[in-house]
């Protein structure tokens, strides 16, 4: 298994279950179309590349929600993915069923590879069909092109 793997299966019409592992565990989650899981989870993860030291993204599942907290230091991310109650609720009612610590490059090639395949596999008018929603490939080209400069940035 790569270091981290993301992968996100639309379930049904407006669901999509999201599976996250490293070496050491993994967590499945779900997500509901009722908020911008997907842009979120790319913007979150572009503002990290760019430099951020901390970020969030969040995905509902009605009432309950998964909350992606990531850290940054240097190269390094340390990943929380909390499962909450409620949305709404603080960080510290929420339940920490995931976590991780990986390099910026790893993060963002795993969420660039996952979106990627969701693109090939569901193509765009799958994806509008089964998530209900554009397929987000502005938040993904962003993400693509933030992680290339960086990535150039640091070569010698």
């Amino acid at each position: 298994m790569a270091d981290l793997q993301l992968v996100w299966t639309l379930s049904g019409r407006g669901w999509a279950d999201c599976k996250v592992a490293d070496a050491r565990a993994e967590a499945e989650i779900i997500a509901s179309y009722i908020t911008n899981a997907p842009e979120d989870l790319l913007t979150a993860v572009a503002r990290l590349v760019a430099g951020e030291a901390e970020t969030r993204a969040q995905f509902e599942a009605e009432p309950t929600a998964f909350r992606w907290i990531f850290y940054r230091a240097d190269d390094d991310v340390w990943i929380r993915l909390l499962e909450l109650p409620n949305g709404s609720k603080h960080d510290n009612v929420g339940t920490e069923i995931w976590s991780s610590q990986q390099n910026i490059d790893v993060v963002a090639r795993a969420v660039i590879r996952c979106f990627d395949e969701v693109a090939e596999k569901y193509d765009v008018s799958g994806y509008r069909g089964k998530w209900g929603e554009h397929f987000p490939r502005t938040e993904l080209e962003a993400l693509r092109s933030l992680w290339r400069t960086h990535r150039s940035d640091r070569t010698p």
